[in-house]
Order: structure tokens, then sequence, then C-alpha cells
């Protein structure tokens, strides 16, 4: 028995409380029969949701790989996000923000659509901007991202948000190549009580050369300490240039498949993509998942911990809540400041009851304790969610118990930038849970595990496919139709999404990593999540990341890089135990050649573990550009301890 066939058969499966099944908006089979059925009928009902400007008169045009979707019908994203709840919920509280400092601010929805009309009609009359003009973002987690995303929208510009840890180079890469012609970012940003000086690193990358760009809208965030200067006649402040605009501002009729936005992956290797996402397909995905997924009620505190300037931020903070009309909460800072409880404290005084967050974030809860959650009353959740990268069982197991009492459920939701929105997550409340994996595909995508030729996997690992056109598909990558091509439809006739999975005989999905994170072993593939499950399994480790080393009898050999508790000692003998450990669990075969012990591991801000470090770490290669860390110095204590 292979370690993935062990995975599967001792599995464990969890229901959801008859409390949660009976109050969930679905809770029988009828939206995966009506999809199985019908599949084109139910996305169509889906976007009926949507308010239309005009109707539709194709739901599908399929010339793979291209699909155009909802053919012919117009809509408006911030419409459809503000504008449709003003009559019934214009005094409800869209936003709550909470600076890093403590500071809270509240927007109802009509708050949030006067502060966005007046930022539209900024941009219009005073910049310019027409329908199809780029507009880079490149701001911290404040309300004026969310409201200049939704700005964007409303007078069809196509916005391109740059997150805020990236440096001057990757930003004027990707205002160069999107051929952005304004740009609005903030004086700077608060980390962990240091300021990030965005608008400096925004002055370094113009200076690089950005020749699209006239403008750039600066919001006063820090104030005098952050020592900004506006170039005159090309930056402007913010509160300043909108003050006298108007806050209505009528919505420009988008057709549906115009495009939304640009999302730049992180460029880790070689040129970023720049990931095209339209209209009326996108925000058909975004509010339809939103609301199945996480069971979203009117009453509900959401708070997705991700940052706008990632995918996820994008559809499950701003496009697929909002339209939803829900409450959401936005937070600035990190998890760790002041103080390692700052989320639960949060959670208890907001009365947050969804929380939507990721595994490595998950485990560093886990390595710090609970005692830093039982000082606060976190009763008010309801359902936890997580996304990102797998997690292993023993932090969903964790999750599940300690932050959600053993009465929330756990969505695992795997999705990508490209994908634009969930493919593979239970609903809770129809099917039963098994920890550590995704469970079925949402009611409406179609998905396989395909063996490399292209034949079906029935149960079992092998590559992750998404097998028929969903609402929500990436539309290109902007400016580059080769490289659409060549990445994602090259080697299958389906989509290939770059990820190795597992199907049990229940249909449900355990997805691996990326094919590159499966080693090859003297000839077997073992994939790297695998191995962490295992090695996290073993009590005192907190959290760890497997790469492969070169081997000249086995091929690739096994490095896990391992951040142990802090009661457990990182000695010889923890590193024996350990690798005996994984052989016992999985096998011999997959026996670590090397165990690395460090107190962290090279992360971004948002918290993914970057493992292309660790593998150049581990191959004696360049590190490459470390820009993006949140704590670039782990990388060379990593490189002493190699």
């Amino acid at each position: 028995m292979t370690g993935i066939d062990t995975l599967l058969h001792e599995e464990r499966v969890i229901q959801a409380t008859e409390t949660f099944k009976d109050n969930a908006n679905y809770s029988d089979e009828s939206l995966y029969i009506e999809a199985k059925t019908d599949r084109l009928g139910f996305w169509a009902n889906r976007a009926k949701d949507l308010q239309w400007v005009k109707n539709w008169d194709q739901v599908l045009d399929w010339q793979r790989p291209n699909a155009k979707w909802f053919v012919g019908g117009q809509l408006n994203a911030s419409t459809n996000c503000l504008d449709v709840h003003l009559e019934t919920r214009k005094n409800k509280t869209a936003i709550i923000w909470e600076g890093e400092l403590g500071e809270v601010k509240t927007y109802t929805y009509e708050d949030l659509h006067h502060q966005v009309c007046k930022l539209a009609n900024t941009l219009k009359t005073q910049f310019n901007i027409q329908k199809g003009d780029r507009i880079t973002l490149y701001m911290p987690m404040i309300p004026e991202l969310a409201i200049s995303v939704l700005a964007c929208a409303r007078i069809g510009a196509i916005h391109s948000v740059v997150f805020g840890g990236f440096s001057a180079d990757s930003l004027q890469n990707r205002i160069q190549d999107s051929e952005s012609k304004l740009l609005i970012t903030a004086d700077g940003g608060y980390r962990r009580g240091k300021i990030v000086p965005l608008k400096q690193i925004v002055d370094e990358a113009i200076a690089v050369g950005c020749p699209t760009l006239k403008s750039v809208i600066v919001v006063s965030h820090i104030g005098e300490e952050s020592n900004t200067t506006l170039l005159k006649g090309r930056d402007f402040d913010y509160h300043t240039v909108i003050k006298e605009s108007s806050d209505s501002c009528a919505p420009e009729p988008m057709d549906s498949e115009d495009p939304l936005f640009i999302l730049y992956t992180s460029g880790t290797t070689g040129k970023p993509k720049g990931i095209v996402h339209t209209t009326g397909g996108y925000l058909t995905h975004a509010k339809y998942s939103t609301k199945a997924v996480f069971d979203l009620k009117e009453d509900d505190i959401y708070w997705c911990t991700a940052d706008i300037g990632w995918i996820t931020g994008h559809t499950y903070l701003v496009y697929g809540p909002l339209a939803n009309g829900a409450t959401v909460l936005m937070y600035e800072g990190t998890p760790d400041y002041p103080d390692k409880n700052r989320f639960w404290d949060i959670i208890e005084r907001h009365k947050v009851s969804i929380f939507y967050t990721a595994p490595t974030a998950i485990r560093a809860f886990m390595k710090w304790g609970d005692d830093h959650i039982n000082q606060h009353d976190i009763s008010s959740l309801r359902l936890l969610g997580t996304v990102g990268e797998p997690i292993n069982p023993e932090a969903w197991m964790w999750y599940y118990e300690v932050i959600g009492g053993s009465r929330c459920p756990v969505v695992d939701t795997w999705w990508q930038t490209e994908t634009g929105g969930i493919m593979l997550s239970n609903l809770p409340a129809i099917n039963p849970m098994k920890p550590g994996s995704a469970g079925l595909p949402l009611p409406g995508i179609e998905a396989k595990v395909l063996n490399p030729d292209g034949s079906d996997v029935t149960v079992g690992g092998g590559l992750l496919s998404i097998t028929e056109p969903w609402p929500s598909m990436l539309r290109g990558v902007w400016g580059d139709p080769g490289r659409f091509n060549s990445t994602y439809w090259k080697k299958f006739d389906t989509y290939y999404a770059g990820d190795g999975a597992t199907i049990d005989p229940d249909g449900y999905y355990m997805v691996l990593g990326r094919v590159d994170d499966v080693l090859n072993v003297a000839g077997h593939r073992i994939g790297t999540m695998e191995v962490e499950s295992t090695l996290v399994e073993f009590p005192g480790v907190a959290e760890a990341a497997v790469v492969g080393m070169p081997d000249e009898i086995k091929g690739q050999a096994i490095v896990g890089f391992v951040i142990l508790k802090e009661s457990f000692e990182p000695n010889d003998q923890t590193k024996a135990e350990l690798c005996e450990f994984v052989a016992k669990k999985i096998g011999a075969i997959a026996r670590p050649k090397k165990i690395v012990f460090t107190p962290d591991l090279p992360k971004t801000r948002s918290g993914k573990i970057m493992r292309r470090i660790l593998k150049n770490i581990a191959e004696g290669k360049e590190i490459g550009d470390t820009t993006t860390l949140a704590s670039p110095e782990i990388v060379t204590l990593l490189q002493e301890r190699f």
C-alpha cells in the first residue's frame, strides 16, 4: 500500500452538526441534481441572481480554449455590489475596517456607494479615464483599496491590484505590462508597527520607467510620519481630488465579456502572468460560490483574512460578499501584532461568524498554543474556511476542535487565480467532511484526476483537471495568448491545473500541491504534502515544508525544513526520531535524507511558504528575489544551517 493509499484508507469522516444542517442555505442535493441535469441551465439560473442591463443571447460560446459566457449580456459589477442593495440594505454595514493600530471605521452600503461614486467621477472628469483603461492599485489593506476596485469597475476601467509587499521592480514590471495610465497608492502602510513606505517604492518604480503612467493618486494613511512628497503635475492627494466630486455616478454598461481586472501571478519564476478575468461570468461565480460555500446569511460578520492583492481578496473579500449584501471585516495588520491573540480579539469584539484563512496561519496558531485563544470568547464563529494551499489533516482537526469548538464546519477550498473562484469544496450541510480533503467539485464544476496520458483515474493519484468550461475561468494572459495556450491547454484537451490530486472511492479530491512538488525518489512519486502532513503529526512539530534535493543513487532525496514547538529540543535525537516516524507512517522510501530545524520558514507577507527558495537552498542554486518575504533574514539562517 502506497502512502497516498494509506491516507485515503485511514480517513476520518466528520458530519456538520444537526443545528448547522437545519439552518443551512443548501441542505439537500437539489443544486447537484440541477447542475448534473442541465449544466448550462444551472449557470444561467445563477447568473439570473445578478442585475443585468441587457439579458444575454447565449449562455456559452465555447471555442477551445476560448470561452464566452452570457454572450450579448450587459451589466456592471459595481452596481451588483452596491446599487442593488440601496433600497433594502442602505443602512446595513458593508465594511468594518480595523487598522493595525486599533482604529475602526465602518461604512454602510450607502456610505460605500457614495465614496465609490465620488472616486469614479474623479477618475473620469479629472484624469480622463476611459472604459478599458488600466489602473494599477498599490495600497495597504485600507478601505480606499476596496473603494478603488469598485470605482474602476463602475466606469469600466480595468483594475490591476499589486500586493503592497512587492518591490519597486515588481511593481514597475506590472505597470509596464498592463500599460497602466494611472496608479492609486498610499503614503504608506503599517506592518508589525513599522511603516511600509509605499509612495517611496512607487517613486522608485516610476523612475525605472513607466512611460504610459500619467498620474498618481496618493491616500494619506500614515500622515506626517511618512515624509511623503507629491510631485507637482503628477501626484495628487486622494481626499483633495475627490472632495468636490459628485456622489452620484451612472455605471458604465459592460459587456459580459469585457475585462473586469488583470491580476498578476507572483512572478517567482520568469515573467509574471497577467491573468484576465471578465465581468459577467466572474461575478456570477463569485456571488454563487460565496453564498453556497460559506452558507452566507444576512446577519453574518464575514472575515476573509486575505489581502486584496491576491485573488482570494478579490473574489471573497470584495466581489462575492458585497454582491450578496454581506457585512465584511477588513483588517490591515498581522495576526501577531501587538500580540499573538490579535485575531481572536478581533473575532470577539466584532462578533465574527465566518472566518476564512490560510493553512500557514492555522499552523502558526497551533505553534503559539491554545492560551492565546482561550483568553477570548470566539463562540460567535459558526463556519471556518481554509484556502491557499493543501491543509494537513492534523492542522484541520486542530482548527475544527480548538477554533471551531467541534461545532463549526470547515470548508477546505481549492481554486486558483486562474479559476477565479472556488472549484473544489464540500457544502458541509450536504456532504461529510474529511480532514485534509477538499472534497467534491462545486455544483456546476466538472473535474477529473487524469493520468499523464489523459486517461481517467477512478481511484488514486494523478493530475487535476477541470473538464468543462466554467463562468469564472480566466480569459487569457494579458498581451500573451501564446502563453495562455501553452501553460493551460497544451497537456490535455481540458484545463490543466498544474496540481496533483487523489480521488477516493467517494469521489472526494485531496489536492497534493503543484506537480513540481511531487518528488521522484528512486522511481517512487511522493507528494511533498504527504510528507509534510506526516512530519506535522509528530508531537513536537509545529510546521514543516518539504522539498527535494539531488541524490546520486535515488535521483531525488527528501529534505524537511521543520519548526519545532517551543518545548522540544532541535537535536540529533529529534532528527532521528522524525526520520523514523516518517518511514514508519509512509514507508522507508519516504525517509528524509536531511532535517533542518528552523524558527521560521520563508513566507510572503500573506503567509504563503516560498518553496522555490527552499528548493534553491537544497539544490545549491542562487536564491533569487526575496523582496516579497515577510522576513528575508530567514534565508541566510537556512543557508547556514543547511
